[in-house]
């Protein structure tokens, strides 16, 4: 079978650099489903991207659809056939839809009943003709913010300009957005004109004569040696933050990288400041010297060559230093500003209608930093740097300098609670509250700014919750999911022996402000809530899903025992004797639940050796067991109760009809029951 080449090329306005990547992919699965779902052969497929193009090559596409042979069910063999054994007006009326006749029926028996059946061959479409398709397959291209121009109704990440569409050297006749697919594409915006491509696979080769790189990979790797081949010749160290390195790379189609240089009196800003000026707000890469001090010079990255490179530099400069000069002028104003004033600003800004101001949360934050202080027996210093850290959190949120660069918040904090004269850990603890800000950052590492961060976060949780803001779905704009695996993750790398429950129900008091009870249904969503990212977590850990489950369904207390318990079954479970150690505290656990609470286990009412054996084991695993904070002691000290269940399940019948009696030994497997679930619901293991 003949094969051809096709190239689709979607030409736009330039789209945001955040949309790009996952657009050009969209792109390509949506291409590749068509062809596999029209039954379409072809070999490799290549996916490009710049701001102003998406685009996708497939090599070696087959010319025509496979043909296929499709089972077609008519009617069942009653209906199929008259008295008589004649085909029925049903049957004939069949065959003659599926392009068959009588003559090529069978049956086929389906559930003990037979249906008429026929083979239908179908012969495959030509490819050409189906590739018209592919305009509904460019407008069925979803993006996070759309766009309408013009009268038209539909909705796209910015205006559609051109289009190419090329099946070999055949141009696919289709429309988008009344712009007539063609062979015509566009080169750069200012160095490169329109060409016609004439064969799909000179596509790059067209586009890099137009000044346009239009592979991503190859634009990137571009942008990193001219970086590293500037570094070399300057001797300067130039970091390369990748997120912004892909941005970069996706807002140009030709890079060419260049340096620039700024004022050193700005040095004396802090680094994170002027980092942040060069990062965030103007893309460009920080530079420093070989030991690590940063240097008065930017690199940044032109979407153009090297002519006239030296007016691009100075209007670089010329907007960094505006830049800057307001960055210092903010830091300077934001200096003469006491703390506790700042403090009292918080109480005119509002965090949330229904949770009140800023100075609200915070007066809950301590509260709750409070509560975490005492479950640590921290000693009075360490609480009192606690209180002050969580009282002055978020005084810096209404600095100038915060205002005009948010990704500041805490670490301007910190610099500013030094210059004021408070102490390292409280200074420290403003900015480390806000860790781990995203799922690759790391805890605090001082204990006063992990309480007050975790303080802060289920602060933000349980008030979200307690006002009927719960994430469903994809939806979470306040990031509670982020915050709830924060708390976990700190609790973890902390090993602090914290009941999450306690903690809970003390916050829901705060944040409820009823000292008289817990609202039992916010806990329980609350409880669902953490179990669900704690199951996330183990599930990356490669922890079995129904030993998850087992472990979920035990005690809901320190979030490290969890994990340690969930470990230590999970490498237990190829045991020999893990079956028979599961199965027997599995039994107990079942039977458990017939037992009438408020019933003590009574000895004298024991009929046999076996049960009172199990009830001196009971005994004296129970204190060892509560005390013991070593997972694999724990399952160790159950599992020797395996040969005492099985001997007492072997001779003794709980379920016995004397009720006084029954009722005694179900009192004992409630007993047993207590010890074994808090561990795990090992009745939710599933052994072999």
């Amino acid at each position: 079978m003949n094969k051809r080449d096709l190239l689709l090329e979607i030409g736009l306005e330039e789209m945001p650099a955040r949309f790009i990547k996952d657009a050009m992919n969209a792109l390509g699965d949506k291409l590749q489903s068509w062809l596999k779902e029209k039954k379409i052969g072809f070999d490799e497929i290549k996916l490009y991207s710049t701001p102003r193009r998406l685009a996708i090559l497939v090599h070696c596409v087959e010319e025509s659809q496979q043909d296929a042979e499709e089972e077609a069910k008519g009617p069942t063999k009653k209906i199929a056939l008259d008295s008589d054994g004649n085909w029925s007006k049903a049957a004939i009326g069949f065959t003659k839809s599926n392009g068959m006749s009588v003559e090529d029926i069978y049956f086929k028996e389906i559930k003990g009943i037979e249906y008429v059946h026929v083979k239908k061959f179908i012969k495959g479409e030509t490819t050409l003709q189906l590739l018209p398709e592919l305009g509904d397959l460019i407008a069925s291209l979803h993006f996070p913010n759309s766009m309408r121009w013009g009268s038209l109704n539909i909705r796209y990440v910015r205006p559609i300009r051109w289009i190419v569409a090329l099946f070999g050297n055949e141009q696919i006749p289709f429309s988008v957005a009344e712009v007539q697919a063609g062979k015509k594409t566009r080169g750069h915006r200012f160095l490169g004109e329109e060409m016609k491509i004439i064969d799909p696979a000179d596509y790059e080769k067209v586009l890099l004569g137009q000044y346009v790189i239009a592979d991503f990979a190859e634009r990137k790797q571009a942008v990193q040696e001219q970086i590293e081949k500037l570094g070399e010749e300057k001797n300067w160290d130039i970091p390369v933050d990748e997120v912004l390195l892909e941005e970069v790379v996706n807002l140009v189609e030709y890079p060419t990288v260049f340096f620039g240089t700024f004022n050193e009196e700005f040095l004396k800003l802090p680094e994170e400041v002027l980092i942040t000026s060069m990062k965030e707000h103007q893309r460009y890469f920080p530079v420093k010297d070989k030991q690590g001090a940063l240097l008065p010079y930017f690199v940044a990255v032109r979407n153009g060559d090297h002519r006239h490179i030296e007016t691009v530099a100075r209007g670089n400069e010329k907007v960094l230093r505006a830049r800057l000069a307001d960055a210092d002028f903010f830091y300077k104003e934001d200096q003469k500003m006491p703390i506790e004033e700042a403090v009292k600003k918080l109480d005119a800004i509002v965090y949330h209608e229904k949770m009140g101001t800023l100075a609200e949360k915070v007066s809950r934050i301590r509260k709750i930093a409070g509560n975490l202080c005492d479950e640590l027996a921290l000693s009075e210093e360490a609480k009192a740097w606690a209180d002050r850290a969580a009282e002055i959190s978020k005084f810096d949120l209404v600095t100038n300098m915060v205002n005009e660069f948010p990704e500041l918040q805490g670490i301007m904090g910190e610099k500013y609670a030094l210059q004021q004269g408070e102490h390292f850990e409280v200074a420290q603890a403003i900015n480390q509250h806000y860790q781990p800000r995203h799922a690759e950052d790391t805890v605090p590492s001082s204990t006063v700014g992990a309480i007050v961060s975790i303080a802060d976060k289920l602060d933000s949780i349980v008030s979200a919750f307690a006002i009927g803001l719960i994430p469903t779905g994809s939806q979470d704009p306040y990031a509670l999911r982020r915050q709830a695996a924060g708390i976990i993750q700190i609790m973890l790398e902390k090993e602090w022996d914290i009941s999450l429950e306690s903690l809970l129900k003390k916050t829901i008091i705060i944040i409820k402000d009823d000292e008289q009870q817990v609202d039992k249904d916010l806990y329980q969503k609350l409880e669902s809530f953490f179990k669900l990212r704690l199951k996330h977590l183990l599930q990356e850990k490669g922890i079995r899903y129904d030993i998850v489950e087992a472990v979920l369904g035990g005690d809901f207390n320190d979030v490290a025992d969890i994990v340690n318990r969930a470990e230590t079954l999970q490498s237990k479970k190829d045991d020999s004797e893990f079956k028979l150690i599961i199965e027997s505290l599995s039994r107990v656990l079942n039977i458990a639940g017939k037992a009438e609470k408020g019933i003590d286990i009574d000895p004298s009412l024991f009929e046999n050796e076996y049960e009172k054996n199990l009830y001196q084991l009971w005994e004296q695993l129970k204190e060892t067991y509560h005390s013991s904070s070593n997972s694999e002691a724990r399952f160790s000290a159950l599992s020797s109760l395996q040969p005492a269940i099985s001997a007492y399940f072997d001779h003794t019948m709980v379920m016995a009809d004397q009720e006084i009696v029954k009722n005694n030994r179900l009192a004992q497997m409630a007993k047993l029951a207590e010890l074994i679930g808090a561990y795990a619901s090992m009745n939710e293991i599933l052994v072999k």
